[in-house]
C-alpha cells in the first residue's frame, strides 16, 4: 500500500482505535498527529487521573495506557494500516514523574514490521522531548481476535467492512 493510501486509512480508521476503546475515552486520550512513520498522542492532564493527590502527579497507569495506544497505532501503520495488532510485549522504563498540570505526550514509531509482527519504540514526555517521562519498546502481532475487534469497531462506528 502506498504511503498516501496508508495516510488516508490512518485518518479514517485510527480514531476508531481510540474512540472505540472505553478505556482510552475515559482517560481522554487524543491523537495529535498521524503519519505512516510517526504517531503523536496525548493524555490531557486531569485531576481525575492523579495518582498522588498531595503532589498532583498523574498515575503511572495513564502513561502506560497512552504509550500502549500510541505504540498500537504505530504498529497499525507499520503493518500498512490494514490489520489491527494486539500487544504481545510492552516494556516501559519510567524516567521521572510527569509534571503536575501538564499533558503527557507520546511519540511512537515503527522500528520494523515483518509478516504479522511489528516492533515499535516510543517516548512519553510532558513538553520536552529531551527529558522523557518514560520510554517504551513494544512488539505487536495480528491475531484472529485483533482482526475481529477491528471489524466490531468499524461496524459500531459505521465504517463498514475492512478492505
Amino acid at each position: 500500500m502506498s504511503e498516501e493510501k496508508i495516510r488516508e486509512v490512518l485518518e479514517s480508521v485510527a480514531p476508531l482505535l481510540v474512540d472505540g476503546s472505553p478505556h482510552a475515552v475515559a482517560l481522554g486520550l487524543k491523537i495529535d498527529q498521524l503519519e505512516p512513520d510517526h504517531i503523536i498522542m496525548r493524555a490531557p492532564y486531569s485531576p481525575d487521573l492523579v495518582g498522588d493527590p498531595e503532589t498532583g502527579i498523574l498515575h503511572g497507569g495513564v502513561v502506560t495506557a497512552l504509550l500502549d495506544h500510541a505504540c498500537g497505532l504505530a504498529a497499525f501503520a507499520g503493518l500498512g494500516a490494514q490489520d489491527t495488532p494486539a500487544t504481545l510485549d510492552l516494556r516501559i522504563d519510567y524516567m521521572r514523574p510527569a509534571e503536575p498540570g501538564l499533558d503527557v505526550i507520546a511519540e511512537a514509531s515503527t522500528v520494523r514490521a515483518h509478516g504479522l509482527v511489528v516492533f515499535v519504540r516510543a517516548t512519553a514526555h510532558d513538553g520536552d522531548r529531551d527529558d522523557p517521562v518514560a520510554i517504551a519498546q513494544a512488539a505487536f502481532m495480528v491475531t484472529k481476535a485483533s482482526q475481529a475487534a477491528t471489524e466490531r469497531a468499524k461496524k459500531a462506528f459505521g465504517q463498514g467492512e475492512t478492505t
